[in-house]
């Protein structure tokens, strides 16, 4: 498979390329520098010289709270730039697979979220991507919009490394309770978004994300256990740590889909990473 990846430098595009490298395809990944999604005619030219046969469109505005402040650049890589990767993908017969996330939802149920259910983010962030959702949907008829959660790994900055960071200079961290998702590995989630390129035919909305859930007080615990490091968590709640961007209390990710894609465990995921992570110098 002819596989274009954009946003190549991020965290998920880079493990998106390793991954679909590693399983023979010919990939071609363009970081931000390279291919700036919010031209579309820099996108339209790409894409004719490239003739992808696949795209995994990674580029986005992921600064959760400084998409409060600036709505307008978030929507416009978020919103407006992934509908012209969708477009540029359609006009040469690609498919498009659009990277969305659970802020989509606004985190009022207490059982897992799934594809079917009304969304209603609370914040600029999640407006912005669940805009690309409909612009991706709108310009390609081909498409699978994967929406994820609480991503971690290496070459982004990640929950994992904060924690562990915070840990090499402190005893104790205070670490949320009240909010609850789907920790994902980006090594377990690429290599499922490969599989979903391979297969044009599964259109729609996909949740996939690592395999149970938490709250971020216990993913802290799980990583420090799993780094052999010696810090107290304590709990609190997000009332202690006001932020600009509101954040869903539950948007653990199910499916309802016949023979959804499953990634492992999330503390597997955990595992891994901490296993492969090269400690920022």
């Amino acid at each position: 498979m002819k596989l274009l990846v954009t946003g190549a430098n991020g965290m998920l595009g880079r493990a998106v390329v390793e991954a679909a490298t590693r399983l023979g395809h010919d990939v071609r990944g363009l970081s931000r520098g390279e291919l700036d999604i919010t031209d579309a005619g820099a996108v339209r030219r790409s894409m004719l010289q490239w003739r992808p046969q696949a795209v995994v469109n990674s580029a986005a505005y992921t600064d959760v709270d400084g998409a409060e402040s600036d709505p307008v650049a978030a929507e416009a890589i978020n919103g407006v730039g992934a509908g012209n990767v969708a477009a540029a993908a359609a006009e040469v017969g690609a498919s498009i697979l659009q990277i969305s996330t659970d802020y989509v939802f606004d985190g009022s149920k207490r059982e897992p979220w799934l594809e079917s259910d009304p969304v209603a983010p609370l914040g600029a962030y999640g407006a912005s991507k669940l805009a690309g959702e409909q612009a991706v949907a709108a310009a390609n008829p081909v498409h699978a919009i994967v929406r994820t959660a609480w991503l971690f790994g290496a070459g982004g900055r990640n929950f994992v490394d904060t924690m562990l960071t915070l840990a090499s200079t402190r005893d104790e961290v205070a670490v949320v309770t009240d909010q609850v998702g789907c920790p994902t590995w980006t090594g377990h989630l690429a290599e499922a978004l490969v599989d979903l390129a391979e297969r044009p035919s599964q259109t729609g909305i996909h949740h996939i994300a690592g395999a149970g859930s938490c709250a971020w007080n216990e993913l802290a615990i799980e990583v420090f256990d799993g780094a052999g490091v010696d810090c107290r968590v304590l709990p609190t709640t997000s009332d202690a740590f006001p932020r600009p961007a509101p954040r869903p209390a539950y948007s653990v990710l199910g499916s309802e889909r016949a023979r959804p894609l499953t990634l492992a465990p999330w503390q597997e995921g955990v595992a891994h990473y901490l296993a492969t992570r090269v400690p920022a110098r």
